[in-house]
């Protein structure tokens, strides 16, 4: 029996295609709506995190961006900026209405009613960028722009942007819009290492900020886009072009009328000179080195408060460029009485070489380094009248001889020194010791390695300029140290955190031993070597000339300042011509001159005492240095002129023996004088010593003085000195070391 199929119950239709789309989007969007909850949740969070961790008003005001260094010079006036420049701090109520709506309108102009980030701002940058293939626009607004400013840095990334997002919705939560900017018209940076638009119209038109004009306003407010671009001191028209692009924004957005955006004369405004800042940096990249010993301070503005003279620095500047020889650099140091730098030129030009030779380069001084032989000699207890002989003498295989090549008989120390003979420096220096003139040099301020060689009496040790100067000054302040110093205070925020004081405890030699130094200094310059140093009052200076004219020096004091100046080639190539007593002394009397011309004439302690006969100035040099012809030498190493036979001279008064006449009766001649010896009895025959004397030690030889026998004729011989009877000294030369 067939079975009978029951009915199978209805299905359930199909869901409609747009149903299931529906049910899709509305779980979608309730996704988003969740996203979106969390992300505004988490950012809300983060805003409230960084707000709590932003800064006071307070705080943000007195935070610089880095530290700014003013340097100013004895006067006052700034004479370079370091760093970042801050000038004063406008409070919103005192910057003038034009530079906030100048700043609105080109920069930020719904300012006023977004929150922070203008979507606006944002949607147009991404269209521009769209269009143009690269970001071109950020559309940050002006509180973006205070957090970049202030606490990020100008990295184009994402991550950089989204945290300055953060930061400028915790900027407009803590703070007002005014407060908001109020800190950034202060620091915004505006080109030109100006922070802030006081810095920026102080920099570019020479006034502070709360009285800008509409056109000036429109320059400065015009310099945030780009400010290397549009930098009035960079390019000027390119500045007066964006300013008129900010004249015609403000116009668009109602901030100015059309008749007060013509009455804008952008193109007549007169922009502040650029300070000149050619020689005087040689100065500032001496001084300012020196705040990291001077001070603790890092962050605060500096303003550093200096010695230098604007009007010496010009003065110096045009001395050297005036006289400096063709293809020679030139180098001045000027000192006040107190050791403050007044003047200080390291070359002809900054711009094109900024290696200071005055503080920097080491150059052979020449005979101006005979200051401390004969400082050694006077502290030994000669005597500028003292009598000694200028004849060949050889030490230890060297022989020195005088530029003119020849020898004067019995001088005084003053003439010796007048005309610099080179053999009377040798034979003092070898009298008191090679070691003693060294440890004189470096006892006044000499701090490059001096050489004990013989031939350092005539300046074989290199030195600088500033330190030889600094002994001169030494001298002129009697014998008490000078040390140089550029800085005289340093105040932050107001305060004084620095004041220099100058130290005159430290004395050098006794003050009768620097009187007679500038007794032979003031010789040296009236009649000596040094005479075109003259400028109509008191001087006492020395040249000096290495071998070949390589280099050049003159250096003396007058009226309470002491100059140095050096000229010479960079390679120490020979120049012809040059010698310390003519460019040098040229350069160093142009000067002084007009350095002087304000301060009352000072006379020295010892009144110059003219030499009791002229010689003809010689120039310093060095037997065996290259010469015109081939200089012979006898068994002793004196040098002999083979061109010229010997003149006889007589063996007890060294005076020169007559030569008979051509036209009288042929007599026979009387045979010559032997050589003359440097022996101990010659000695005592010229001096008329012939009482016994104590044994000199090998190889030293002492000086010729021609000193009256009765001077120690009751004497006796005490700890190395002579005691007699009206209680004065006179060191005499024993065998024990040098001190």
């Amino acid at each position: 029996m067939a079975r009978t199929r029951s009915a199978s119950p209805s299905r359930r239709s199909p869901t409609p295609p747009a149903s299931r789309w529906r049910r899709r989007l509305v779980v979608f969007l309730q996704l988003c709506v969740g996203i979106g909850v969390l992300a505004l949740g988490a950012l809300a969070i983060a805003v409230y995190v960084a707000m709590s961790q932003l800064p006071s008003f307070d705080s943000l005001k007195s935070s610089p961006n880095g530290q700014m260094i003013r340097v100013h010079a004895a006067d006052g006036t700034v004479i370079v900026s370091m760093g970042p420049s801050f000038g004063e701090w406008l409070p919103y109520g005192q910057i003038p209405k034009v530079m906030r709506d100048a700043t609105v309108s080109v920069e930020d102009r719904r300012f006023r009613s977004h929150i922070g980030v203008d979507p606006v701002g944002v949607a147009r940058s991404v269209k521009v960028r769209y269009d143009r293939g690269h970001w071109t626009q950020g559309g940050s607004t002006i509180t973006q722009q205070l957090a970049r400013t202030v606490f990020l840095n100008n990295q184009k990334k994402f991550g950089r942007k989204f945290r300055e997002a953060i930061l400028a919705f915790a900027l407009e939560w803590k703070f007002s819009k005014d407060q908001i900017l109020e800190l950034y018209l202060n620091k915004v940076y505006y080109g030109g290492g100006a922070y802030g638009i006081d810095a920026a119209s102080r920099k570019f038109f020479g006034h502070g900020a709360d009285h800008l004009s509409l056109a000036e306003a429109a320059v400065i407010a015009g310099l945030v886009k780009a400010p290397s671009n549009y930098s009035p001191t960079a390019d000027a028209e390119a500045a007066m072009g964006r300013a008129g692009v900010v004249l015609e924004t403000m116009q668009e957005t109602g901030a100015i009328t059309a008749s007060e955006a013509a009455d804008a004369d952008v193109s007549g405004l007169k922009l502040a000179p650029e300070p000149k800042q050619n020689s005087v940096r040689y100065f500032t990249d001496w001084a300012l080195p020196q705040l990291d010993t001077l001070i603790d301070e890092t962050t605060e503005p500096l303003e550093v408060w200096t010695t230098l003279d604007l009007n010496m620095q010009r003065q110096a500047d045009a001395a050297i460029r005036a006289n400096a020889p063709a293809g020679a650099q030139g180098a001045l140091v000027a000192l006040d009485r107190g050791g403050e730098v007044r003047a200080m030129v390291g070359g002809k030009d900054y711009v094109s070489s900024i290696y200071n030779r005055a503080t920097q380069a080491v150059r052979q001084p020449g005979s101006a380094f005979k200051l401390f032989v004969y400082l050694a000699a006077l502290e030994a207890g000669h005597k500028p009248e003292d009598s000694v002989v200028d004849e060949p003498v050889t030490i230890q295989g060297w022989s020195p001889r005088n530029d003119s090549r020849r020898n004067s008989g019995a001088v005084s120390l003053r003439t010796a020194f007048a005309y610099s003979l080179n053999t009377i420096a040798a034979k003092l220096g070898q009298e008191v010791g090679f070691n003693t003139v060294a440890d004189m040099a470096r006892r006044f301020g000499i701090t490059t390695p001096v050489n004990v060689h013989p031939s350092m009496v005539l300046g074989t040790s290199e030195v600088r300029v500033i330190d030889m100067t600094r002994a001169f000054a030494s001298v002129a302040s009697k014998g008490v140290a000078v040390t140089p110093y550029g800085i005289t205070r340093v105040t932050a925020n107001g305060q004084t955190i620095y004041t220099h004081e100058v130290d005159r405890s430290h004395v050098l030699v006794a003050p009768y031993v620097a009187a007679e130094m500038t007794d032979l200094l003031q010789t040296a310059v009236n009649t000596g070597t040094g005479r075109a140093a003259q400028i109509g009052r008191p001087v006492a200076g020395k040249t000096g000339t290495t071998s070949s004219s390589k280099d050049g020096w003159f250096l003396g004091f007058s009226s309470g300042i002491t100059t140095g100046v050096w000229m010479g080639r960079d390679d120490a190539k020979p120049i012809a011509g040059l010698h310390g007593g003519q460019a040098p002394a040229r350069a160093w009397a142009a000067f002084m001159k007009p350095a002087t011309a304000n301060r009352p004439i000072e006379q020295f302690d010892t009144k110059v005492t003219l030499p009791e006969w002229q010689l003809e100035p010689d120039e310093e040099s060095y037997f065996g240095q290259p010469d015109n012809g081939q200089m012979a030498v006898d068994a002793d190493g004196n040098p002999i002129d083979p061109g010229e036979p010997p003149v006889p001279t007589d063996a007890q008064t060294g005076d020169t023996i007559p030569r008979p006449d051509a036209d009288q009766p042929e007599t026979p001649a009387a045979p010559p004088a032997p050589p003359q010896q440097m022996n101990q009895d010659w000695i005592d025959r010229v001096t008329g010593r012939n009482q016994p004397r104590q044994e000199q030690p090998a190889g030293r030889q002492p000086l010729t003085r021609d000193v009256p026998r009765d001077r120690y004729q009751d004497g006796r011989y005490q700890d190395g000195r002579y005691q007699d009877d009206r209680n004065q000294d006179r060191r005499y030369q024993d065998d024990r070391p040098n001190q």
